[in-house]
């Protein structure tokens, strides 16, 4: 990416009333970032959900000689990026909207045909609660994930530990600049996530660890991940905001049950009671949901009349999974290049024809 085309992407990061979903419909239209800043305010006032106020913040000064300030950094710390039109942006993440228009990378993360899980909980964490997010990870190294969380205390630090000590990668979501620590206690971990996968955050240098940042962070969690876990939590807290948008993205959660009366689990027990959470009682529920168990030897193709029927779109889909093997409706909906509400119609229709069938984790596969 050129140097004007990052220095216009921070400048849209930073202009307040321009969140992400704006700053890409504003790309989109314009067909790069610089080109944003070049276009007239007639056509963007065309585009939908664009508004004046915005336009007018486009042209400010302050937010270019802010960029400029950040790229700065950038370039002397030699701070990676992906950016959410390239290919090495998070798979996951593409699928929500409002995921964002760059994420800062620090360490040695690879993400390359990896799984990635959340485990996220209370900071007050209980020994009992420590000890079994310890347990699902060791359950979970024969599935090689990636153990996503928010490298905060409790529950979220002794997660990612866990992970180190069992040689799984681990991803810190930071709510601050790479460039900071917190919480500060936390300095003598950095080193370790670094050697076994590292940092992300949206955040510049200059950002404080505020408390709105925290809740934006909680989106980068729940939307990196196929599935979130919740270990601990009480009735409020940032792992049931976590939870709250994958549930949103349409992503699986699952949540450790406490008895009644435990308030370190009322959170996680409201979550499995209004069924937006599958109850977790040992990781390999986690794989068994997300379809992670060993793939049954199956038929390499069905009747060549009933594969001569299907429609152009069925036919695609079939190919795509013939050569794929099973896969998420939301990779099939951004491999094959078509929308989400078109690929599960499709999908449901082939089902009743028997072609393919619905598995655990909301995957898909041919008979």
């Amino acid at each position: 990416m050129s140097e004007d085309e990052l220095i216009a992407l921070l400048r849209l990061q930073c202009i307040p009333h321009i969140g992400s979903i704006s700053a890409k419909k504003l790309i989109t239209h314009c067909g790069s970032p610089a080109a944003v800043f070049r276009d007239n305010t007639k056509n963007l006032k065309k585009i939908p959900g664009i508004r004046d106020k915005m336009i007018n913040e486009l042209h400010l000064k302050k937010y270019h000689y802010q960029a400029v300030t950040e790229l700065k950094y950038i370039q002397n710390n030699s701070v990676e990026y992906f950016y959410f039109l390239e290919e090495n942006y998070p798979d996951n993440l593409k699928h929500c909207d409002d995921s964002p228009l760059l994420l800062f990378k620090k360490g040695n993360i690879n993400l390359k045909g990896k799984r990635l899980i959340s485990v996220v909980g209370t900071r007050g964490s209980t020994r009992h609660g420590v000890n079994f997010s310890k347990k699902i990870i060791e359950e979970l190294v024969e599935f090689n994930p990636i153990i996503v969380s928010g490298f905060a205390m409790g529950i979220d630090i002794h997660a990612q530990l866990a992970a180190v000590e069992n040689g799984l990668q681990t991803i810190g979501c930071l709510a601050h600049g790479l460039n900071q620590v917190y919480p500060r206690s936390h300095q003598k971990y950095i080193g370790l996530i670094l050697d076994n996968g590292g940092f992300l955050t949206e955040f510049w240098s200059s950002s404080l660890p505020e408390r709105i940042n925290f809740l934006k962070r909680n989106r980068i969690i729940a939307g990196l991940s196929a599935a979130t876990i919740v270990v601990e939590s009480g009735s409020k807290g940032g792992s049931l905001v976590t939870a709250d948008i994958a549930h949103s993205y349409n992503r699986d959660i699952f949540a450790v049950p406490g008895r009644p009366a435990d308030q370190s689990s009322a959170g996680c027990n409201n979550l499995i009671k209004s069924q937006k959470a599958h109850i977790l009682t040992t990781g390999l529920d986690v794989a068994y949901i997300l379809g992670w168990e060993p793939t049954a030897n199956k038929p390499q193709g069905f009747q060549t009349e009933l594969v001569l029927k299907l429609s152009q779109e069925e036919r695609e889909i079939y190919d795509y999974l013939f050569k794929r093997g099973r896969q998420s409706i939301d990779q099939i909906a951004l491999d094959c290049k078509r929308p989400l509400s078109k690929i599960l119609t499709t999908l449901f229709q082939m089902e009743l024809k028997g072609i393919l069938r619905n598995i655990p984790g909301k995957l898909y596969e041919i008979l």
